[in-house]
């Protein structure tokens, strides 16, 4: 089994790529942190993944580690875009632009250029999973959250469209919803996280609901029905419930 991972230097990430090499995969491990992607590999010995520093939004860098990791391996099982950051945005705050920007630019157009480069020879071998690591906060808009919520919810919406393109192809396409895991981009939040997630429970959800080839899954099964409700809250209640919910800190060092 052969799995490209993005995002894979720390959190969900790494703890996918621990899970898939404890199951035997040949791993292809992408992310920005040339140091964080070399301890992971150390650590996951005797497996050997392939190493790959880069940036999603930087198109050429996945093509070109898409084409290695082919040419060394054959065609992708599993392409995992997991690739994501999430920081505290305000639309009044001029300052915040650039950062709006890299979180959708990374959240979204990463998840693209995490596919496309493996998606022709999926559809000629006429098998393999592309999954996308969305979140149930691209069900409702959060406060203070702005670009991380667009970008989950465009996230959900482009995996759906491209599930549909590929109806008959045999390549498959799984969306991910985690709720709150317990990772690096997590731990600063100033709020109550229910339904907190040890990070390696999750991976090992993430893990098999990939296996069994469901479409959309939410972790855990408690978020997923909080999910529901939330999406059919009327928008009066969803805006006197929120407007004073505490809210993920600016960070634009």
């Amino acid at each position: 089994m052969n799995v490209f991972l993005t995002g894979a230097s720390s959190g969900i990430g790494a703890a996918l790529a621990r899970e898939y090499a404890r199951l035997g995969a040949q791993l292809g491990v992408f992310a920005r942190r040339a140091d964080a992607l070399s301890a992971l590999a150390a650590s996951l010995a005797p497996a050997t993944p392939a190493v790959y520093a880069g940036d999603v939004r930087d198109e050429a860098a996945l093509a070109a580690a898409a084409a290695d990791f082919m040419g060394r391996y054959g065609a992708a099982d599993i392409v995992i875009a997991n690739a994501g950051i999430s920081r505290g945005t305000l639309t009044e705050h001029v300052e915040d632009n650039a950062t709006f920007r890299a979180i959708l630019d990374t959240n979204v157009v990463g998840m693209l250029h995490a596919f496309q480069p493996f998606l022709p020879a999926m559809r000629a071998a006429r098998s393999g999973k592309l999954v996308g690591i969305a979140s149930v906060a691209g069900f409702r808009g959060l406060p203070g959250a702005g670009a991380y919520s667009a970008s989950k919810a465009a996230a959900i919406r482009y995996l759906e469209s491209l599930r549909v393109e590929l109806v008959g192809s045999g390549v498959e396409v799984i969306t991910i919803c985690p709720g709150y895991v317990d990772t690096p981009m997590t731990e600063a939040n100033p709020y109550r996280m229910p339904f907190l997630l040890p990070v390696d429970k999750a991976a090992r959800l993430i893990v098999g609901a990939i296996a069994r080839g469901r479409r959309f899954y939410v972790l855990p099964w408690q978020m997923g029905w909080l999910g529901r409700l939330l999406s059919i809250v009327p928008r009066p209640l969803y805006d006197r419930a929120l407007v004073r919910a505490k809210r993920k800190p600016r960070d634009n060092g």
